[in-house]
């Protein structure tokens, strides 16, 4: 049963309803994608409170579509505000040690269980970076704080742990279908990055969520969000062969974009700066730069309305795109928070009008569309960086409605993530989580494994023997059929090997000592490893049991075998599988 709620508990005889029928946990999904809608609306309105007074701009202006800004206020403003940033940091590193769990960690690592406290913490500052102008992307706090609430009435209803996951991914279904007006994107944003996969019991809940979410959120700015595209051509068939090349270059952008966060990140740690500095220096940077183009600040909401971007000049675009990527990697890298779902789908953008003009510079017949690509590009590097390639297909089609320009993006999306999932192995996310040690690519849920240890499946009753004693003693102490191995100890009780009983009593044994039979000397387990490291040691070691020694005294604390293991793995396995498809 999961741990009640420390800030609201539902009635027992509601959670049975809830618990019993699958209406009940779509009920609590549409409960969540209301709420969703409701944080998208409110973080945008704070964002765009912050813009108008801190930039000087009208109400409902958007500060990355600004074509100029007060010089003195865009060195200010993102300077100074990162330096509050950095010191609150530091306070908050004494009040609340540690980091906050996102919901694909939260859904791979603890059946969904998320801190509602610290996920409002990390939405407020997404909002404050955004604010101030990093270029940071919104969809992060978002995410994070509709997941989180959703966690939170999940833990309020006792709900089982297969539907605990899919009441954070409806929270974050429901803030990309508000985000983005594209409720068939939010709910696969939630399947393919969130939940992990897809099951028929998940669809309903998701579904509802998504939709709600999207009609709430536009219920409060029905014209500002989205992406809005210009006219698009027709899509043909060499379309298509241009899209997967196309494809090729997202991926290859995108995995430079990865990495070179990374590396910012580190090299400003090697500094030894002072923490709260390095948001402010990032800031005081992405200010210089907006000193050349405002399109470079904040989530870039305001960009992404790109219908007139075919009349840009190239050199301009490329300038913009440029920039915007310089920014996204500074202000990502110097501490501010936020996320590259928004920049990368400008930047994709920017870089598909670019391609389709370069190659009609090279292959002047074809006439490539920029309309189109920028379309293409913008799926295909968001689908590099953040995953979920029918997530980018979805955005696309529900931009635009035209089924054959989502084939090609469809193409395009599928041999970004692919070269990317072989070329780099991680989404942005799962990187970042990657460089602080975790080793999960995606949210499929893989916590059971590391809570089945090998502590939980040991047997304790464990009867040893000292090395010195003489053959013929133990002969004597452990007839043929008594046991199958006997862990042999020193005088000081310190493991030292296995001895087969059957080997002792072969008469082809000479030996007088104990010590001269032993097995497995240098292969232990050890009680906090989990079931798919042992199995690992099981294969290495071709034993089929072996020792639970402490890491350290190496005192042996119990035995685990090769069967048990493997039968525990595939009941768990078996038991996780039935809760995903709503047979339990």
């Amino acid at each position: 049963m999961a741990t009640p709620s420390r800030f609201l508990e539902a009635p027992q005889w509601l959670r049975a309803l809830v618990r019993a029928h699958e209406t009940g946990l779509a009920a609590l999904a549409a409960l969540i994608g209301a709420l969703g809608g409701l944080v998208v609306a409110l973080m945008s309105a704070m964002v765009g409170a912050m813009h108008a007074v801190l930039f000087n701009l009208e109400w409902g202006q958007r500060l990355s579509s600004q074509f100029w800004i007060d010089p003195v206020r865009a060195l200010l403003v993102p300077s100074l505000g990162g330096l509050l940033l950095g010191l609150a940091f530091l306070a908050l590193a004494r009040w609340r040690p540690g980091r906050e769990v996102d919901p694909i960690e939260a859904n791979a690592l603890y059946g969904g269980r998320m801190s509602f406290r610290g996920s409002v913490i990390v939405a407020l500052q997404t909002v404050w970076s955004s604010g101030v102008g990093a270029s940071v992307g919104l969809e992060a706090g978002y995410t994070q704080l509709a997941s989180g609430l959703g966690a939170s009435i999940g833990r309020a209803f006792h709900l089982r742990r297969a539907d605990q996951r899919v009441l954070v991914g409806c929270g974050a279904a429901a803030a990309i279908s508000g985000t983005f007006g594209a409720p068939l994107a939010g709910a696969f944003y939630a399947f393919e990055l969130v939940i992990g996969g897809y099951t028929p019991a998940s669809l309903m809940p998701v579904g509802v969520a998504a939709v709600t979410g999207y009609f709430v959120a536009h219920a409060f700015e029905p014209l500002s969000l989205g992406v809005v595209a210009g006219r698009v051509g027709d899509v043909l068939g060499h379309d298509l062969a241009v899209a997967a090349l196309l494809g090729l270059l997202a991926a290859l952008f995108g995995i430079g974009i990865m990495r070179v966060v990374a590396w910012c990140e580190a090299l400003l740690a090697r500094t030894g700066l002072w923490a709260p500095l390095r948001p402010a220096l990032g800031g005081l940077a992405v200010g210089l730069l907006a000193l050349l183009t405002p399109q470079v600040m904040s989530s870039g909401h305001g960009a992404l309305h790109f219908a007139g971007m075919t009349a840009y000049p190239l050199a301009l675009i490329a300038f913009v795109m440029a920039l915007k990527t310089v920014a996204s990697i500074i202000s990502l890298g110097t501490g501010f928070r936020g996320g590259l779902f928004f920049a990368t789908l400008f930047l994709g953008a920017l870089g598909g009008h670019l391609f389709a003009a370069g190659f009609d510079l090279l292959w002047p017949g074809l006439n490539l569309d920029p309309n189109v690509y920028a379309i293409i590009g913008m799926s295909a590097l968001s689908a590099s960086v953040i995953g979920g390639p029918l997530t980018m297909s979805f955005i696309a089609l529900e931009s635009t409605g035209n089924l054959w320009l989502t084939t090609a993006v469809l193409v395009a999306v599928i041999i970004s993530t692919q070269l990317t999932r072989e070329w780099f192995g991680y989404s942005f996310a799962t990187w970042r989580l990657h460089l602080r040690g975790e080793t999960i690519r995606s949210a499929a849920d893989v916590g059971w494994l590391r809570d089945l240890t090998v502590e939980r499946l040991m047997r304790r009753d464990v009867g040893t023997v000292d090395a010195g004693t003489p053959l013929v003693e133990f002969r004597e102490k452990f007839p043929l059929g008594s046991k199958t191995q006997v862990v042999v100890v020193d005088a000081e009780g310190r493991y030292l090997g296995l001895a087969v009983v059957a080997e002792a009593h072969s008469p082809d044994v000479t030996a007088f000592r104990l010590d001269s039979l032993l097995h497995c000397r240098n292969v232990v387990l050890h009680p906090e490893m989990n079931i798919r490291d042992a199995m690992v040691v099981f294969e290495g070691a071709e034993a089929e049991s072996l020792a639970v020694v402490e890491a350290e005294g190496h005192h042996v604390v119990g035995t685990l075998t090769e069967a048990h293991a493997v039968r525990r793995y595939a009941e768990e396995s078996e038991q996780r599988r039935r809760e995903a498809v709503g047979e339990i």
